[in-house]
């Protein structure tokens, strides 16, 4: 009896309260794997930082550094300052303003035209649906002419309005809407109804609430798409005072072909906001995309 309550004490592993889990070769690998894997898309992105402050000099140094020898803010200090031909600064505002507005529009519409998709029983809705979900096939490339055109005709060109009102009826947001509409339990709109509600009441008052992580999701996307729209921007805004950051970064590279560590800064300015919006709607994005399945 003495001999077994000695070999139970003697055994860490026997010990109550303190349990060792066995970690499993197979376990190990994955870890390495991702590790490696995250380290290959990261690295880009550190590189990037760690050329944007480093001097004209030090950033066409063969071989590159990792460590920028001396520390320099002449990068940011260049693209940031007021009244030069490449006013970065007035270009992140202008980017910032018209993807916001432009992510704004996308939710609105898209909601508004989503719902009676999603909730409501009307003649020809499938076929509504269908022609909706069969426009995003057409290349956006083929838009372009007619698209100009039109902002022509409406005196828009040259101006922020011309990159956030025509794309804002967009095809993925009613179908992105319409699927989290859909996964919806339908008792909601019946308990609204029993109490006296509209159809107004219910879906401003009911369903928009529950949406929030759908919209933020939406909103996210479309601001990544336009804040990262190159060609369109680059028909119809014409002055420096009016561009946007894609078009404009391509004439910081023509302007500096080899000032790395401005193109580099550049990049960095243009990349803060997505990321900081991108770990602020983590949560939502993951919660809607996670509901918005191909129910229906």
């Amino acid at each position: 009896m003495s001999q077994a309550v000695e070999a139970r004490t003697s055994n860490p592993r026997s010990t109550p309260g303190t349990p060792r889990r066995r970690i499993r070769p197979r376990t190990v690998v994955k870890v390495v794997l991702l590790t490696l894997v995250a380290l290959l898309f990261i690295s880009p992105m550190v590189f990037m930082i760690v050329t944007s402050f480093k001097t004209r000099g030090d950033a066409t140094a063969i071989p590159p550094s990792w460590i920028p020898m001396p520390f320099s803010l002449d990068a940011y200090k260049e693209i940031l300052a007021p009244g030069t031909n490449t006013p970065v600064l007035r270009w992140f505002f202008n980017s910032i303003l018209a993807a916001v507005l432009h992510s704004a529009l996308v939710v609105v519409t898209a909601s508004l035209a989503a719902y009676p998709l999603a909730r409501m029983n009307f003649r020809g809705k499938k076929i509504v649906f269908a022609v909706i979900v069969a426009t995003l096939l057409v290349p956006p490339v083929i838009l372009v002419i007619p698209n100009y055109l039109l902002v022509s005709d409406l005196g828009w060109l040259n101006s922020l309005v011309a990159i956030i009102v025509p794309t804002a009826a967009s095809a993925f947001g009613v179908f992105f809407m319409r699927q989290f509409f859909v996964s919806l339990p339908d008792d909601l709109e019946e308990a609204a109804r029993i109490d006296g509600a509209n159809r107004l009441q219910m879906f401003t008052r009911i369903i928009l609430p529950l949406a929030k992580p759908a919209m933020a999701t939406l909103a996210l996307l479309a601001f990544l798409g336009n804040w990262n729209d190159f060609l369109w921007p680059v028909y119809v805004l014409f002055t420096p005072e009016v561009q946007t950051l894609p078009p404009g970064l391509s004439t910081l590279q023509s302007a500096n072909a080899v000032r790395y560590d401005l193109l580099m800064a550049g990049a960095v300015v243009a990349s803060v906001p997505v990321l900081a919006l991108f770990v602020f709607l983590q949560r939502f994005i993951i919660e809607g995309v996670s509901r918005s399945g191909v129910k229906g």
